[in-house]
């Protein structure tokens, strides 16, 4: 039954006030590109009443709407305020009365790791994931990678599933606070970088054997996010003593920390993009990933690939980056000119066409 074309498009702007994360920083950076191109479509951002911005205000109109908050806004409020539109959702949860709406969903993680998220986060986000994918114009994710898992799962057919890749060019427009490495006691180049997480596909524990080995026991190991070293030892996971918990650090603390680092280090069993080894790669330092999940496809020839079982083989990797300054100056060479592909600018011309795509059936 032709229903009309959608008259505007609509963001579902709950995350601009929710803590910044991966998935959070590709919601504002492609809403952000969006309102920053010449020729984009009539797009406003709905908000719930008292939303305290997070992030910078995206160049676009911004709608206080309904009387809700949190999941009931999401829910309730949120699908009349899109009556007619187009609603776009870049966190994978949607409300599950829309039918004209795009959801990106950024990875199959959900259904294939569950343990990574909890019994009730995991069903709910699925629910959120096959109601879409089933109900309405089609789905958004990250890389070629996620959709082929997603096609798999049965949540969508093929041609209703749109690749966007991330952007990672924000970090060239972040001052770098070098501070942190003094802060720290780090050396440039003479340190590896990761993330402070606990969950089982990230594979954190990998990284952790590695180190304990004896070739890396001059070489710290930093790890960045909430975890700390209680969290990892009441998990069971030996710490040996060159770990250095950074915890929470600042974006421009985080750029330094990507630029003058060894190698950025991603042991991820599974992947559906991979931020932080990408925006070090534009930054130029080579990254170190498992070659599993979209890691390969977005890192492409500034990574080495290394076993994610294999701790030694993680020690023999490293030592070959710390030991050969032509083995790392041709990775970073490579791997910046291949980051450079992915721009916030790409993914929001890249979402304008889709947007136009799925909407040209509906006229």
């Amino acid at each position: 039954m032709n229903t009309g074309a959608p008259s505007g498009v609509v963001i579902n702007g709950k995350f601009l006030s929710a803590a910044p994360t991966a998935v959070h920083r590709v919601a504002y950076e492609l809403t952000r590109a969006l309102g920053e191109l010449p020729h984009h479509p009539d797009v406003s951002i709905a908000v719930p009443p008292g939303t305290r911005l997070a992030w910078p205000a995206p160049n676009l109109p911004i709608r206080v709407v309904g009387h809700l908050r949190g999941i009931a806004w999401e829910q309730l409020c949120l699908p009349g305020a899109a009556r007619g539109q187009l609603l776009v959702s870049f966190c994978n949860m949607t409300p599950f009365r829309v039918r004209s709406g795009l959801t990106m969903v950024h990875d199959a993680q959900v259904f294939t790791t569950p343990r990574s998220y909890g019994q009730v986060r995991s069903a709910w986000a699925r629910l959120h994931i096959r109601l879409a994918g089933s109900a309405q114009l089609g789905l958004l994710t990250v890389s070629e990678f996620a959709k082929r898992e997603l096609i798999s799962l049965g949540i969508a057919p093929a041609e209703r599933i749109h690749v966007i890749h991330n952007g990672v060019d924000h970090v060239l427009r972040i001052p770098r606070d070098d501070a942190v490495l003094t802060r720290l006691g780090l050396t440039p180049r003479r340190y590896a970088l990761s993330l402070a997480n606990l969950q089982p596909h990230k594979n954190i524990g990998l990284l952790l054997q590695a180190f304990a080995r004896p070739g890396l026991a001059g070489l710290p190991l930093v790890l960045t996010g909430r975890a700390r070293a209680a969290d990892f030892a009441a998990a069971g996971f030996p710490l040996p003593a060159n770990t250095v918990f950074a915890g929470y650090v600042s974006e421009g603390e985080m750029g330094s920390l990507q630029a003058h680092a060894l190698a950025v280090c991603t042991p991820s069993l599974t992947e559906g993009f991979g931020l932080p080894p990408v925006e070090g790669l534009l930054l130029g330092t080579p990254a170190l990933i498992a070659p599993c999940g979209a890691l390969p496809e977005v890192c492409g020839p500034g990574a080495l690939k290394v076993d994610p079982h294999d701790p030694a083989a993680w020690e023999a990797a490293l030592l070959r980056l710390r030991d050969d300054p032509a083995l790392w100056q041709g990775l970073s060479d490579a791997g910046r000119a291949f980051a450079a592909r992915f721009t916030w600018d790409a993914a929001a011309r890249k979402l304008v066409n889709v947007i136009a795509q799925v909407t040209a059936g509906r006229t």
